[in-house]
Parts: structure tokens; C-alpha cells; sequence
């Protein structure tokens, strides 16, 4: 039985997801690849073990973007039916942004090699991104002579500003690590071996946090995208006061008070994103980090 193209491992709170399909470059099409990476989003959404993700490609390539030969196919769907191309895109890549748009855990992209068109979409739909050495950017749609159709421009605009968006876009070049960390595009740049420790690392900070006001605040972020300010302080003074009244906010002010370290209580019950009003956990709630699971989709 073959590997699946997905693979998905949980650990000390951090969700691992990684596009296993190296011998093609990990691309983002056909329905395994594109369930699998759904199916991976979602365990990770309501798992309450889970605080942060990491997004990552078996080596050598991130993301490949795309099947050239898929689309060079005269039978492909893409050559013929126009409106039969739109809903492929509806019903398949596109799932792709809104998942990881919808995400209540922040999402941190480990870029080991190559992302070229969707592959690089597909990083700037992440949180934050870090850049092995050997990593390459690029926006390549018209090279091809079409455009970003999952969301690259709605993403890319948004983490870069329209006119870096736009030169990158229009140019279609692809820019290494270096010049990805100048733009904006990427936190740092690591030797390719310490990639993936480094992640960790960035994440285990995040998972340190109290896991319920991790989800909220990264939900207030989303909402900041699309509010105006009066809105916006509106829908952060009722999270905030949400906030007062979990044990986590307690437990933290008692040990910053005590000068020790704080042992939060997080949540078991799935749904926590979808319903801060819940009422608080019991005692017997306290969180402990469970040994490493991992799972294939």
C-alpha cells in the first residue's frame, strides 16, 4: 500500500502537516492530495490538544504549484468545458484557502524547497513563514498565462502590500531566500537541516500559551481584516471580556504574581473555537501533553 500524499503528526500541542508527494514535487492537485490536506486541516482544528500548525513539503520541494501535464491534457478538464473548469476550482483548490483562512490555530509554513505558484500561494496563506536556504518563491502564473485562481492575490497583497504584491505578480520571477526575507515574505532564513527544529521552536512557544486565548486571538486577527475599527473594539471588548473569566487568565496572573510558571488548564471539548461562551472547565480539565500521535490521510 503506497504513502499517503498527506501526512499529519501531533506532538506537544503542535500539529505537523506534511505534502508527501516528493518524487512530483508535492503538488496541490487531484483530489487526494487536495482531501488529504482538508482532512489534515480539520483534525487539527478540533483537536483541543492542538495549539499551532506547521505546514511543510518532503523534501526537495515545498510545493510544485500545480500539474503542467494535467493542464497540457486535451481531455483535462481545464481544455474543455469552461464552466466545468470554474467548478473544479470551486470545488476543489479553492476549499484549500478557506480551510487554512478559517483555521482558529495559527499556521506557521516551514518552506524547504521550491513554492512556485500555488506552492507559494499556499505559504502565504500561512500565519508566518521561515525559509530554509535552499527555499524559492515564486508567483508564476503568467508565465503560463493564467492567474493566481486560489487566492494567491487576495493573500499576497495582504502579507506585502499591493506594490511588492504587484511586481511579483506581474514579473513572475522567481526570488530566492534572501531576497524573500527583504520583501517581507518569509521571518528568517535557516540552513535546510535546522528547518524543521527551528519551526518547532517557534511553535512550542505558541503552544506554551493558554490554548483558548491562542484561538481567540488569532479569530480576532481575521476579524480585524474585514471590520471597521468601531466594529473591531466592539468584538474585541466582548472576547476580552470572555477572557477575564477563564481559568487560564486566573491561573496566569497567579503565577506571575507567585513568580512562577503557569499551568494551564486549556480545553478537551472540541468546539471551543466555534463557541467561546462555553462554560469553563472543570479541574479535572488541567491539560497534560499527551505522547506523539501520528496519522496519515
Amino acid at each position: 500500500m503506497s504513502e499517503s500524499v498527506v501526512l499529519l503528526e501531533i506532538a506537544d500541542r503542535i500539529a505537523t502537516v506534511t505534502l508527501n508527494d516528493p518524487d512530483r514535487r508535492n503538488p496541490v492537485t487531484g483530489n487526494e492530495m487536495i482531501a488529504g490536506l482538508l482532512n489534515a486541516f480539520d483534525q487539527a482544528q478540533r483537536d483541543p490538544e492542538v495549539s499551532v500548525m506547521i505546514l511543510t513539503g518532503a523534501d526537495p520541494a515545498f510545493c510544485a504549484g500545480g500539474d503542467i501535464k494535467e493542464m497540457s491534457d486535451p481531455e483535462s478538464v481545464f481544455r474543455k468545458d469552461p464552466l466545468a473548469a470554474a467548478d473544479s476550482y470551486i470545488t476543489g483548490i479553492q476549499r484549500i484557502p478557506l480551510a487554512l483562512y478559517n483555521l482558529d490555530i495559527p499556521t506557521i509554513a516551514a518552506v524547504n524547497g521550491p513554492a512556485v505558484g500555488a506552492g507559494c500561494d499556499l505559504t502565504m496563506m500561512c500565519d508566518m513563514r521561515i525559509a530554509s536556504e535552499k527555499a524559492k518563491f515564486g508567483e508564476v502564473f503568467l508565465n503560463l498565462g493564467i492567474i493566481p485562481g486560489d487566492a494567491g492575490s487576495w493573500f499576497l497583497t495582504r502579507r506585502l502590500g499591493h506594490q511588492k504584491a504587484a511586481e511579483l505578480t506581474f514579473t513572475g520571477r522567481v526570488v530566492g531566500a534572501e531576497e524573500a526575507l527583504e520583501l517581507g515574505m518569509v521571518l528568517e532564513v535557516v540552513p535546510h537541516g535546522d528547518l524543521m527544529a527551528r519551526a518547532r521552536e517557534r511553535a512550542a512557544v505558541i503552544a506554551a500559551k493558554p490554548p483558548r486565548a491562542v484561538r481567540v486571538a488569532k479569530r480576532l486577527m481575521r476579524n480585524a481584516e474585514r471590520m471597521d475599527l468601531p466594529d473591531f473594539l466592539n468584538a474585541a471588548a466582548a472576547y476580552q471580556a470572555l477572557m477575564h473569566q477563564t481559568k487560564d487568565h486566573h491561573e496566569a496572573l497567579a503565577a506571575f504574581l507567585e513568580k512562577r510558571k503557569p499551568a494551564f488548564f486549556g480545553d478537551r471539548q472540541i468546539g471551543l473555537a466555534d463557541d467561546p461562551l462555553r462554560p469553563e472547565e472543570t479541574s479535572s480539565d488541567r491539560q497534560d501533553v499527551e505522547p506523539s500521535r501520528t496519522w496519515s490521510d
